[in-house]
């Protein structure tokens, strides 16, 4: 996924509306007594149920820093939907302001800045703060890791959420998942890639655990933000690299440069976003608000994931009949290097000196291990049947 994305994007990407749907995924059960506690109190679900008292009490002003320039589609619109449903189901009593990455701290400070409480919250992802912790890498995406639901299954299922909030509380925050992008893809190349020396030498774009191992494959890994992306493709500062997906990358026109497009991207088969709160202004708002605000990024959990999904699906088609981008798949022996790397990746990680790290990689090796022999039979069984030869509709 993305590093720092400063300013602006230059193209006039208007906001898109959402309706406020309940998500139907595990994690909604979760917050069940949540939704009661919150009605119990009076908290409505929108602007338009709110009684003229309740809009009389005080407000409370939150200032959101994002990594993302705004309306960007993909984490720029998701990180608006959380702004705008933080407000509504805290019934207007918290008022959230969306600051885009460079207009209050620029997209890669956004970390430090709710830390310290410049801002009250951030929108961005873990990808970004394994400087502060490669722990923290985990909690967001793995190469050959997990994918958007098992992820969140980890957290709301596997002890992940306890995990998480422990790292997380070191730098006086408190964290929550609220979207994610999907399977990601393997990036934008000039030319086509055939063996693992393709790879090598190659000054890659990339980020998180996947910059690890790209790194142990030989590749020259570059940290930049998306729109540097493509001005460094553009100059030839970089060969190839990597963002999120079709619906976001065309946003950034990459394929104005490179026709290779590669799947599958097995360096972050999900990539999750968060949410996360200074510790000290979470812990002083009344317990439905912090419910509210909890189940508003747990509630959007799925809604972000799916919006990527039927957008990429929708952005693909475009980018291929109307761009002329040509798609591969990466090769095998290419994938099984990969996985090696990975797993080096995952090997330093269990020999961290950080004993809470080695609890997390632990905790999700073991998640991991329990849902890929499930998934054998379950998605993986239904995927390839549906891949079948047969007449459907």
């Amino acid at each position: 996924m993305p590093v720092e994305l400063v300013g602006e994007h230059g193209r006039d990407v208007q906001p898109r509306e959402k309706e406020m749907t309940k998500s139907g995924s595990d994690t909604v059960v979760t917050r069940r007594k949540a939704i009661k506690t919150i009605a119990d109190g009076g908290v409505v679900a929108g602007a338009a149920s709110l009684a003229a008292p309740a809009i009389a009490q005080d407000v409370t002003e939150w200032k959101m820093v994002t990594s993302w320039p705004k309306n960007l589609p993909g984490p720029g619109v998701a990180a608006q939907m959380l702004a705008d449903r933080i407000t509504a189901l805290s019934g207007g009593r918290i008022e959230v302001k969306l600051y885009s990455a460079g207009e209050l701290v620029p997209g890669r400070g956004v970390f430090d800045a709710v830390s310290e409480g410049t801002a009250e919250l951030y929108h961005s992802v873990p990808a970004y703060w394994g400087s502060k912790s490669k722990g923290i890498l985990l909690f967001g995406s793995q190469p050959f890791g997990l994918r958007a639901d098992e992820q969140v299954g980890w957290l709301t299922h596997g002890g992940g959420q306890a995990l998480y909030e422990e790292m997380y509380g070191r730098f006086n925050l408190q964290p929550f998942l609220c979207g994610n992008s999907g399977p990601q893809w393997a990036g934008w190349f000039r030319n086509e890639i055939n063996s693992v020396d393709d790879l090598r030498g190659l000054r890659f774009r990339t980020a998180g655990l996947a910059s690890e191992m790209a790194a142990k494959l030989g590749m020259a890994v570059q940290a930049m933000g998306g729109r540097d992306m493509f001005q460094a493709l553009q100059s030839g500062t970089i060969d190839a690299g990597e963002f999120i997906g079709p619906w976001t990358d065309s946003a950034l026109g990459y394929y104005q440069i490179c026709k290779h497009y590669y799947w599958p991207g097995v360096g972050e088969p999900s990539s999750a976003e968060e949410c996360a709160i200074n510790a000290d202004v979470y812990a002083a708002l009344p317990d439905d608000l912090k419910q509210a605000v909890a189940y508003a990024c747990e509630s959007l959990y799925n809604p972000v994931w799916t919006d990527y999904t039927t957008n990429h699906a929708k952005a693909l088609v475009q980018l291929v009949s109307e761009h002329e981008v040509q798609v591969h798949k990466l090769p095998d022996d290419v994938m099984i290097a990969m996985g090696n790397a990975a797993g080096e990746v995952i090997a330093d990680l269990r020999e961290d000196s950080d004993e809470l790290v080695q609890r997390i990689v632990e905790s999700f090796l073991t998640y991991r291990a329990s849902i890929s022999e499930y998934m054998t039979y379950a998605d993986n069984g239904q995927m390839n049947a549906r891949a079948l030869d047969y007449n459907y509709g």
